[in-house]
């Protein structure tokens, strides 16, 4: 049991499955380039955030559109989520 169980974790591991994964706020390079400082307490105006947003992959822009569509991640990402939303539909 236990070497299939070692296995099964081998593979979600070398698919890209982590448990930071689940949150694609904690394993986004670019989320700084949203913020004007390196904290990230103070989001860019929307003309900022809009082309930081369209700097990232389209795959990255999906992948976060999704995450803030889940009111568990919009809440504590709010304002990022508002700005995303809004611009979501231009994927």
């Amino acid at each position: 049991m236990r070497t299939q169980l070692a296995r099964v974790a081998g593979l979600a591991i070398g698919l890209g499955a982590s448990p930071a994964s689940a949150d694609p706020f904690s394993d986004l390079a670019a989320l700084p380039t949203f913020y004007t400082d390196a904290a990230m307490k103070t989001m860019k105006p929307m003309a900022g955030f809009k082309r930081a947003w369209f700097a990232l992959s389209k795959h990255d822009r999906v992948k976060m559109t999704k995450a803030c569509s889940d009111p568990a991640m919009s809440r504590r990402h709010a304002k990022f989520c508002a700005n995303a939303l809004a611009l979501g539909g231009d994927n």
